[in-house]
């Protein structure tokens, strides 16, 4: 079994995926914060990839800012397909609320999600004070924030399938 290091410094066992999963997992990424992002993106492709997700099974989908994630997930979630979707983005602190606004909403909305029950919605959202803080996350000294939001993603893929069946 893989591991991977976690923000705590530990390593975190990537769980193997439920044969009986048969659903998609949706990777939802913001453009806005690239740099960040999208390596948050890859760390969580490859942890699919190492639990035994079929690449076909693997989707891709870039929205413009966090925000825009919300509305994204919740059409993954009532599309029908999906095992689980993960959400990737990054907002970082700036001089005005505005980091407040966007971060309430994203929360918010994946909380809403979640609280239907219908498909797991794992918020791999970094809300840091600075660049540098992004970076340690997103595959720096911090581990990779992505692939521990794919850990989550499998783990309860897999609880919603024993549930279920």
């Amino acid at each position: 079994m893989s591991t991977i290091l976690n923000t705590n410094g530990a390593q975190l066992e990537i769980p193997l995926l439920n044969k009986k999963v048969t659903g998609k997992f949706y990777v939802v990424t913001a453009d806005w914060n690239s740099e960040i992002t999208y390596a948050l993106r890859d760390g969580a492709i490859d942890v699919l990839r190492k639990a035994g997700v079929e690449e076909r099974n693997i989707k891709s989908v870039t929205v413009p800012g966090t925000v825009e994630l919300v509305n994204a997930a919740g059409m993954m979630v009532h599309g029908g397909d999906a095992a689980a979707v993960i959400v990737i983005g990054c907002v970082i602190r700036g001089d005005t609320p505005h980091f407040d606004y966007v971060c309430q909403i994203a929360a918010q909305g994946v909380a809403t999600l979640n609280s239907h029950g219908k498909t797991p919605v794992i918020f791999g959202v970094l809300t840091v004070d600075n660049l540098s803080q992004a970076q340690e996350r997103a595959g720096g000294i911090l581990g990779n924030k992505g692939a521990e939001a794919a850990t989550a993603a499998i783990t309860m893929a897999n609880l919603h399938v024993s549930f279920w069946f």
